[in-house]
């Protein structure tokens, strides 16, 4: 079970993953880790594909099925979902986009306070990055050389804006907010959309 969920955890955070990979991360052999991979694979958490190389036989890279993503769910993510289709019901769509605008602007006070007395953008983004992990975002900040990119791993909230398209937009909305004016902030990559992580371009 404690493989199972490194296991799991290695390939949400680093992507689809061969078994020479795995091994090397794990200290185990090529085999064994090729039989823990086919094992998930059995229960409907991985799925593989091979692909083709220059030279020799295609390589096999295993990733995540939903199940497999599924596993990392939010435990309330129902009861949000609940929550917000009976706001629906009682106040319509109007009402939902309100709740959406007010946890928009307490998130934003609360970053703002936390950020509060840093100086510079990368050390912004840095405590972002943390609060963000704090939240069950699974959160990672990368460098390039135009500016930077916040990666989510994990959307604990993805059932709930699967049913509120606002509440993805509110998480752009409060990161174009705190980062100010002067800095762009693009979704390069989105949960809802079927990928495996939400990412952000985020440019001085």
């Amino acid at each position: 079970m404690k493989n199972t969920q490194k296991i799991l955890q290695l390939i949400k955070v680093n992507g689809a993953t061969t078994a020479k990979m795995l091994a090397e991360q794990l200290g185990v052999t090529t085999m064994g880790a090729r039989q823990h991979l086919q094992n998930l694979e059995e229960e409907g958490l991985l799925v593989f594909e091979d692909i083709k190389v220059k030279v020799g036989r295609p390589t096999r890279h295993w990733s995540l099925t939903p199940r497999g993503h599924a596993q990392f769910s939010d435990h309330h993510a129902e009861l949000t979902v609940q929550v917000i289709d009976a706001v629906e019901k009682l106040f319509g769509s109007a009402g939902v986009q309100k709740v959406a605008e007010e946890r928009e602007r307490n998130t934003l006070l609360h970053y703002q306070r936390e950020l509060e007395g840093y100086k510079g953008l990368e050390s912004k983004l840095s405590k972002l990055v943390e609060l963000r992990r704090k939240e069950g975002y699974m959160a990672e900040l990368e460098v390039t050389d135009k500016g930077y990119v916040l990666v989510e791993n994990h959307c604990p909230i993805s059932k709930a804006a699967a049913h509120c398209s606002s509440l993805c937009q509110s998480e752009l909305n409060v990161f174009r907010q705190l980062l100010g004016g002067n800095v762009a902030v693009t979704r390069s990559e989105h949960i809802i959309q079927g990928q495996r992580r939400c990412a952000y371009l985020i440019l001085p």
